[in-house]
């Protein structure tokens, strides 16, 4: 199993839309490295689910249920979304601030590339995200 962080302005598909929905195509990406991204997830893979503009905190996780398929927004047909199923929230929503105060985060993607909307997450940095969030196994 893989690990990510996938990038959402609130203003326009939230936490709370994808908890509402249940089930949702990750669909607009447009840069080519996120894209990657997306054609690398697996079904059972988890993400976490950041907030980002005004809050820029992690607030949830969901799983690939759908592996990646064109993306019907996508004109040129270059582009791949994938289905993420709600899984759970994080009770104690971990903030870029916090990430950014802790060394052990110094190499991780949302630090180097901060425009990059789908990353991976290293197994020992995402045990330590769900530490300080509050997600119990």
């Amino acid at each position: 199993m893989a690990y990510w962080l996938i990038k959402t302005e609130p203003g326009s598909w939230s936490w709370d839309d994808q908890v509402r929905k249940g089930v949702e195509g990750w669909d607009g990406v447009r840069n080519h490295q996120a894209a990657k991204n997306l054609k690398t997830m697996q079904i059972g893979d988890l993400a976490f689910f950041y907030h980002s503009v005004n809050e820029k905190r992690i607030v949830g996780i969901v799983e690939v249920v759908r592996e990646a398929y064109p993306d019907p927004t996508d004109t040129s047909g270059k582009f791949v979304q994938v289905d993420f199923k709600t899984v759970k929230p994080v009770p104690n929503p971990v903030t870029l601030a916090d990430i950014k105060a802790d060394p052990r985060f110094a190499e991780l993607p949302l630090l180097r590339q901060s425009r990059l909307s789908v990353m991976p997450i290293d197994d020992a940095s995402w045990t330590a995200i769900c530490e300080m969030g509050g997600v119990s196994g």
